[in-house]
């Protein structure tokens, strides 16, 4: 007797065998929220592509993300669709951002907090970094070689950003995927520091491009303390670099008061 064949699932979600549809699906898209393959504001494939993917009635479907939309995680916008919700929040008040803009020091602080986080996230992606994580770091690492070699700022930027979600994504640590991709975001916006203004102290990029590639490189050769060494250097040159900066600004601003004086 010839057994019917189950086809394979679709993208990233598994079929469902489980007696309680509802809860299984509940289940399955929680665990991918937690650990950071679906992230916070990430559109979910629709009814249809999820039902056939996860092999389950619509019906069924629905009632699952009714309950996870009752429960806050994600938010179903008519006409539009069903999105993970944000759950992290950010990491700092508008008010509080405001004093760190009025109180340089506090940006060395910010700056503490990622040398030991990115170092942390490195030594754990050294150790824990599957076949896919390499993959992706790879693609990312290209992306900033062919950026740097064609000078395109914006897909530098991004590419920038990109690779240390990438890094923290490897670590497999689900506190530190949620926490520093809140922290990536406001720095995505410039609300710690101007990325271009880091670039123009280093000249052509290039150093910041070798940091990033000696980071991914060690993670991919699996040398979890050079991966560390490797990304407490990168935030240390940002800190030396800014320090630099504020240290030259204020130079010039007593040059110039001197001249008018003159």
């Amino acid at each position: 007797m010839n057994q019917k064949k189950i086809p394979s699932p679709i993208g990233p979600f598994e079929a469902i065998g489980h007696e309680s549809v509802a809860k299984a699906v509940v289940e399955q898209i929680e665990t991918m929220i937690m650990h950071g393959i679906l992230k916070e504001g990430r559109k979910l494939p629709s009814e249809r592509e999820l039902a056939e993917s996860m092999q389950v009635s619509r019906p069924k479907l629905r009632e699952a993300l009714q309950h996870m939309e009752k429960e806050g995680l994600i938010t179903v916008k008519h006409g539009e669709g069903a999105f993970v919700a944000k759950l992290i929040g950010s990491a700092m008040s508008p008010a509080l951002l405001n004093l760190y803009t009025r109180h340089g020091d506090a940006f060395y602080d910010y700056l503490e907090y990622r040398r030991e986080q990115e170092g942390f996230a490195s030594r754990l992606a050294a150790k824990r970094a599957t076949s896919s994580d390499k993959d992706r770091l790879k693609a990312i690492m290209d992306k900033l070689q062919t950026s740097w070699e064609t000078g395109d700022e914006d897909a530098s930027s991004e590419a920038d950003f990109q690779f240390h979600a990438a890094v923290v994504d490897a670590s497999q640590n689900t506190t530190l995927i949620h926490m520093m991709a809140s922290i990536y975001e406001l720095t995505r916006h410039g609300l710690f520091y101007n990325r271009e203004f880091l670039r123009s102290i280093d000249g052509s990029g290039k150093r910041l491009l070798e940091q990033h590639l000696a980071i991914g490189n060690a993670i991919l050769e699996g040398d979890a303390e050079k991966a560390e060494e490797a990304a407490r250097a990168h935030i240390d040159f940002v800190e030396e670099s800014f320090r630099h900066g504020q240290e030259q600004s204020i130079r010039e601003t007593r040059a110039q008061k001197r001249k008018l004086l003159a």
